[in-house]
């Protein structure tokens, strides 16, 4: 494995060598996974993503017919601009067949238009935009693998508000992802009779949340919908506890949280968080066989953008396999026609706009007193079947789609 950290533009324009005669291009198939390694998703993302991926590379063997498979890593520090260096980089001068990552949808945006235009291969993994499969979709190169905004929002959004809670307020992490994940849950809310009373825009990331805490606390809403991740949701979580906001009545709706939040935070804190996730370790016997050896090596449960890195990898592996070639269209072409199960994913498919959809889980983090030790953090509380989790294609805006 090489590792970059890049901080500039690529410098030399070499048209990569790609494979539209098939084959495999270079003699090796090169994986680039462009990730956050040090920034507010490194516990979701980082090096857990690339034991994910090696894992995946080692289940194929390591090389497939003598072609040998080579993984890079670099560090996209949540900037568009260094992730896209990165991406031209390695499609100019390294020659890579795919890249992966993106776990900052502004990022991922960026990664799937430059992967577009060189013509290679691009998976999203934790950039949750639905953007990537609507207004923004390459659906010739490009696939958005774990989850989006979509999902996120027709899980807790809707079970919450079947439950009564329907006025809403959002603190919304002020980027690409936050808006789309804000806007998908108002709709969800009022598609189901709820009410918005307002929203608040907090920078990303944020350390201290008191004043956008306050207004919502102040607003008499009775869910205070969180449209944020990582580092942004551990601290509006434990400061909503410090204010007594759960206490004094209202609840708290984190529209995407991590099992490694729930680990941060402790379970005192969030207990009785409602949330969907796309994978739990404990969710069967695959998915537990699984983690245990990530556990292994990494020395903690995947996260869902962990055991999705696997996933799409060892996918895409496959799927350079069964075609014999690393030409991004036939592949991407190839997974549109394979089924997807796995220790990730259930009832999985590659749709035409590029995205994967599965079954995802409508979860509730347990009380101190229910869990069994650590990591045992989680009830499912049902199903989500991947057609009522994700957007309908026929309700989709990819216009490549809509024009063919």
């Amino acid at each position: 494995m090489k590792t970059m950290l890049l901080a500039g533009a690529a410098t030399a324009l070499v048209t990569p060598a790609l494979a539209q005669d098939g084959g495999i291009s270079d003699d090796t198939i090169k994986i680039g996974m462009n990730l956050d390694m040090s920034g507010p998703y490194s516990a979701i993302d980082g090096e857990g993503s690339v034991v994910a991926a090696q894992m995946a590379i080692d289940e194929m063997g390591g090389e497939i017919d003598g072609k040998k498979i080579e993984l890079l890593t670099a560090d996209h520090q949540n900037k568009a601009d260094i992730g896209s260096n990165i991406a031209r980089q390695w499609a100019d001068q390294d020659k890579v067949d795919l890249v992966v990552g993106g776990a900052n949808s502004g990022v991922g945006i960026a990664l799937q238009e430059v992967t577009s235009e060189k013509g290679i291969a691009y998976i999203n993994n934790g950039g949750a935009s639905a953007a990537l499969t609507n207004e923004n979709c390459a659906p010739e190169t490009g696939i958005h693998w774990t989850y989006d905004t979509d999902a996120l929002a027709n899980g807790t959004a809707v079970a919450m508000v079947k439950e009564g809670n329907d006025s809403w307020y959002f603190i919304t992490a002020d980027y690409a992802f936050g808006h789309k994940l804000e806007e998908n849950a108002m709709d969800a809310v009022k598609a189901n009779g709820g009410t918005v009373i307002g929203n608040v825009r907090a920078p990303f990331p944020t350390q201290d949340f008191s004043s956008f805490l306050l207004q919502a606390q102040g607003s008499g809403a009775k869910v205070i919908g969180l449209a944020n991740a990582g580092t942004d949701t551990q601290n509006s979580v434990k400061q909503a506890q410090e204010f007594g906001i759960v206490q004094g009545g209202q609840a708290l709706a984190s529209l995407l949280l991590f099992i490694t939040d729930v680990d941060a935070l402790g379970l005192d804190a969030a207990q009785g968080l409602t949330l969907t996730t796309g994978f739990y370790w404990d969710q069967d016997e695959k998915a537990r066989e699984w983690s245990a050896k990530f556990e292994e090596k990494h020395g903690g449960k995947p996260s869902m953008v962990h055991a999705g890195m696997y996933s799409s990898v060892l996918n895409y592996l496959k799927a350079v396999k069964e075609t014999g070639t690393d030409d991004a269209k036939t592949v991407v072409a190839k997974l549109k026609e394979m089924p997807i199960e796995d220790a990730f994913a259930r009832n999985g498919r590659v749709r035409e706009d590029g995205l994967m959809v599965h079954d995802m889980f409508l979860a509730q983090v347990k009380k101190p007193e229910e869990s069994e030790g650590k990591w045992d953090y989680y009830n499912i509380v049902s199903t989500i079947p991947g057609d009522d989790a994700f957007r309908s294609l026929e309700d989709g805006t990819c216009e490549a789609i809509k024009n063919n």
